[in-house]
């Protein structure tokens, strides 16, 4: 995956650094969803939570065009997060 970090929109947040953003999308259990809301599938813009190399939850909004990644947002994994990843991630390894 290519991402596209020139003039990101977005003031990266502490603890996270570009380099764990873009782990937690090669994440083996990251999530990834297009969200229902008319106003951002219009856009065609997709939410991704994973983790990143040092365990750092993600939550980021991106777009994307199947070779570039472009993430418009992202910040740490809120508690709500974090239970819905933990929930995906046990459900997977029961299948």
């Amino acid at each position: 995956m290519d991402f596209d970090w020139r003039n990101p929109p977005f003031a990266c947040e502490r603890p996270l650094s570009l380099q764990e953003i873009e782990e937690s999308f090669e994440d083996a259990f990251a999530v990834r969803l297009m969200p229902d809301s008319r106003r951002f599938a219009a856009q065609a813009r997709f939410f991704n939570l994973g983790k990143s190399a040092s365990g750092q939850g993600v939550f980021s909004l991106y777009r994307t065009n199947g070779k570039l990644i472009r993430v418009l947002y992202a910040r740490p994994f809120t508690a709500e997060d974090h239970f819905f990843y933990e929930r995906k991630m046990n459900q997977t390894l029961a299948q």
